[in-house]
């Protein structure tokens, strides 16, 4: 398991294990699997709800 960096949103640190990223690289940010989904589940809700 190797240290890849810490998710830019609540500082968790985020690992390499087994050769898998333990979150998500996306548009220069890394993002813990539980940040990554909250991220989503925001942008999905105002792509269906927009005012």
């Amino acid at each position: 398991m190797e240290l890849v960096g810490t998710c830019q949103s609540c500082q968790t640190p985020v690992y390499c294990k087994g050769g898998f990223l333990d979150g998500v690289a996306e548009q220069g940010k890394l993002l813990c699997f539980p940040c990554y989904d909250k991220l989503n589940k925001k942008t999905s809700e105002k792509e269906k709800n927009p005012q």
